[in-house]
Order: structure tokens, then sequence, then C-alpha cells
């Protein structure tokens, strides 16, 4: 009965939160019917590769591709900077439904569902709860940031996809490697009459081929072969496993907890130094499948320059490597929605994806328009902010671990971007941090709800501010929806949202 019940709950959990993320996701997908802030790079690029197996230059940034004129695509390789894997993705979608808007974001809503759901069952197992865990999955369903660039085919979204399923990947291993060290240390002091509760001496027994570790190492390869960015979330919560290993070790009661730990991390950074290159650079096998992909054979035409010791192939892409890291490096041409990562947190420049008027709109008003905004939900955020403050005081105070789970993932996509500042970025790239956002505030409202004094009791108290903010949250995001589809809405209803002066 219990196991039944325990089912219908896992079950109910995920069917309510994918519905609402579907819901959010793929109502309206195919509007407006234009390509939408950088599709014009992403969804061409995609339809390059589909049609000629490498990205063609265009020849100018219009809206043709759009309307169904595909005759600006030359066969001239187009200097991209940024790898093959989301524009691959996109790609598929445009393949199965042609392409349409529709096309070009199906990809992205489907995985950006995924993407929900996977922090749900996340955060089920991070907090023991299936409740919290659905509560998770809610709030990052209705995440307007998520919302937007699920809907939008610009490769963002592709990323957090797989930095999210890299880390659901090592909670796995996490789960799995503890219980098999557990039952090896008792099973060794059992063998050794030794007290159960006795320190084992040692480095402590074995776990086996950590195989969904290297499935995490894999899924790190490809969110960078989406953007690089991908890497620093690959960095930070790769350590994070180890200190979940020194954590589970010293918890086995195993002598040489720290020493056990870190030897069992050499194999693991030096599958790291193999699988994430190798992973990244198989994405690139159309590149080198193509003599037409841009740069292709610079090594030819440049005999006896860059690594002259590489083969022709792997060092044209080096240099096209080198040429992509300056061009990254050195952005910093003026933009009117560019923003200072030091502001992400508050959202407090929102990037404006699309806005235009919509004179044969019904919308009940003179004058109509459509807009897409990629804000964050402001609750959610500006809660996230006040909870992430909490949680390095519980690590610094009382080396929370479980407060740095959940805090890791956000300042990994947010701190690596701290000393660009003065670049051409935006906000529409805290979308890779939200997943973590979300967990960082949900872990919050637990310790409301729930506080560690009642030791695991409900607070009366605790459990109405938390229902009054999530019925906020749920309220709000029904009031942005219309700035995160571009539905045509009258143009003082607009106004309304535009809570900061920064956010037009």
């Amino acid at each position: 009965m219990v196991e039944y019940l325990w089912r219908w709950r896992v079950a109910l959990m995920a069917t309510g939160v994918g519905l609402l993320a579907a819901l959010m996701r793929l109502g309206a997908l195919g509007y407006p019917n234009a390509l939408v802030f950088d599709e014009v790079f992403y969804a061409r690029g995609a339809y390059s590769l589909l049609t000629m197996g490498f990205e063609g230059d265009w020849g100018g940034d219009n809206q043709d591709f759009a309307q169904g004129d595909y005759s600006q695509l030359s066969t001239k390789g187009d200097y991209v900077v940024h790898p093959l894997t989301g524009k691959l993705l996109i790609g598929v979608g445009i393949q199965l439904f042609g392409p349409t808007p529709f096309g070009w974001r199906f990809m992205g809503a489907m995985l950006g569902i995924a993407t929900v759901l996977m922090v749900a069952f996340i955060a089920r197992h991070l907090l023991h709860s299936t409740l919290w865990g659905a509560v998770a999955g809610v709030l990052l369903a209705v995440e307007g940031e998520h919302i937007v660039l699920s809907r939008s085919a610009l490769l963002d979204g592709y990323l957090t996809f797989f930095v999210v399923a890299a880390f659901g990947l090592l909670v796995v291993d996490r789960a799995r490697t503890r219980r098999r060290l557990f039952a090896a240390a008792d099973a060794a002091r059992e063998r050794a009459g030794m007290a159960a509760d006795a320190v084992l001496p040692g480095w402590g027994p074995r776990t086996g081929v950590r195989w969904w570790r290297l499935a995490a190492i894999v899924t790190f390869g490809l969110a960078a072969s989406v953007k690089w960015s991908g890497l620093w979330f690959a960095a930070a919560l790769l350590v994070l496993s180890v200190v979940w290993d020194l954590a589970d070790r010293r918890a086995a009661r195993i002598e040489h907890w720290a020493l056990g730990a870190f030897a069992r991390a050499v194999p693991a950074f030096v599958a790291t130094v193999i699988l994430v290159p190798i992973t990244y650079l198989a994405t690139w096998i159309p590149w080198f499948r193509s003599e037409s992909s841009y740069g292709r054979r610079w090594a030819e035409e440049n005999p006896g320059e860059g690594l002259a010791w590489l083969p022709e192939g792997l060092r044209s892409l080096v240099h096209y490597h080198q040429q992509m890291y300056d061009f990254h490096r050195t952005l910093d041409s003026a933009h009117n929605y560019e923003s200072n990562p030091w502001t992400w947190m508050l959202q407090y420049r929102p990037t404006a994806f699309w806005f235009e008027d919509v004179p044969d709109a019904d919308c009940g008003a003179e004058r109509c328009v459509s807009a897409i905004h990629a804000i964050g939900h402001p609750f959610i955020w500006w809660a996230g902010c006040i909870a992430l403050v909490y949680a390095i005081w519980r690590m610094v105070r009382h080396r929370d671990l479980l407060s740095a789970t959940v805090s890791v993932g956000l300042l990994a996509g947010w701190l690596p971007w701290l000393p660009y500042a003065q670049r051409t970025i935006f906000t529409f790239y805290t979308v890779a941090m939200a997943p973590f956002l979300v967990l960082l505030v949900v872990w919050a409202l637990m310790r409301i709800a729930q506080p560690a004094r009642l030791e695991g009791g409900w607070s009366r108290t605790g459990v109405i501010i938390v229902t009054v903010y999530l019925s906020a949250v749920l309220v709000v995001a029904g009031f942005f929806t219309p700035l995160w589809w571009g539905t045509p809405i009258p143009f003082e209803y607009w106004q309304v949202h535009m809570w900061l002066p920064s956010w037009v």
C-alpha cells in the first residue's frame, strides 16, 4: 500500500508539473511569425546545417527567412562564434515541422519541459519530499527567463538543459555510490568483528566504476558544445561531487576519509580531461566533413603556421577557436539591452526580444502591441537574492552541505561573468542559473515551512507565509505571461508591466 501511494504521488507530481511546463512553453509557440532577437543567427544557421551540412553566410540580418525566402543563403562558410550542438538540435525541429517559427522553436520547448521535470525530481531527491519537488517544478515552469528562452531558438536554453541533466546525473551517482559505500563499510566491519559504529581503518572500500559520473562528464562536454560557459558549470559541479564524496566517507566513519575521497577523485579528473574534449570535438564532425565550412582549409592555405604538429583539420579548428575566443574577449560594442552582471540577480536590465505594433489585432484598445521580454519572474529572482545570502551564511557558519549543493550551480553561472562587466553581455544568460535559483528558493521555503527545530514538523506561520508567497508567484506569472509569449495586448497594459525604469 505504501509503495502504491508513493508511486501515485510521484506520477501525480510529474504529470502536473509536466502539463504546466508544456502549457507555458508550447502555447502559441509559432507566434510571432518572425525571427525573434538572435534567432536570426541560430535558426538560419540550423537551416543551413540541415540543408548544406555547414553554416553558410546569409548576407544580411532580416526577416526574409521567416517568410520562406532562403535565397540569401550562400555557399560561403559563415564566421560563427558558438559551437554546433545547439544549432543541430534546432535543426531537428526544422526537420520535423519545416523551417517555420514552430519548427525552429520546437526542440527548445521540449528540452525546456524536460528541464522542468528534471529539476522537480532533483529537488525531490535533495529535499526528500515529493511535495517540495512539485513546488520546485512549478516554480521553474512559471519562471519567465526559462519560459522565454525555451520558446526561442537561442542557445542558452539548450545549454541549461545539458547543465541540469549533468547535475542530475551527479545526484544519481552520489545516491548510488553512497549506498554502495555504506553497505561495503558495514560489511567490512562485520567481517572484522568491529562494532557497527567503529571507525573503519584505511581509505575505505572501493565502490566500483562510477558510470553515472562518467555520463555526467560526457553531458558537460555536450553543454560546452552549445556554449563554452558550460565549462564553468562543469568545473564547479564536479568539484561539488568530490565534496559530496568527502562528506559521505566521513559519515561512513572511515579513518582516512579525505585521502580516500581524493584518491577516487583522480580517475574522475582524468576522465574529465579526456571525455570532455573528445565529446566536444565529436560535435564538430559536420565542420570537419565539409570543405566549405568557415576556416576549414586555413591550415592548407597557411602552411607552417599555428600548431604545425597537429593534422591540418585540427590545426584549422584550433585557429578557428582562437578567432572565436578573440571575438568574445573583445566584444564591447554598445547594445541597448546590454547589462551589468552585478545586477543580474535583481533582473535589473532584462532583454527585450521583440516589440512591434499590431494594428490588426483585436486587443480592445486603440493601440495594440506584441512584446517579448526575457524578464525573470521578479518574485522568484528577488526571493533568490535573500535565499542566497542565507545559504552562504549557512555554508560559512554551519558548514551546511545542502545549502552549498543548492547554491553552487547558481554561483557557477553568475560569478565567472563578473570580471567581464565591461563586455557586451545580457541578462538572459541567467537562464542557465534559473534551475539552481529555483532549487535554492525551494530549499529556503522548506526551512520556513518546516524549520529544523521541529524536526520535520510543520510551522503554521511558516506554511501561511509559503502559501501566500506561492500564490503570489502564480498570480504574477499569469500577469507576465503575455510578455513572455508575445501575445498582442493594449499598449497601456504593456506599460503596467514595466515595474522598473530599466525594464523599458
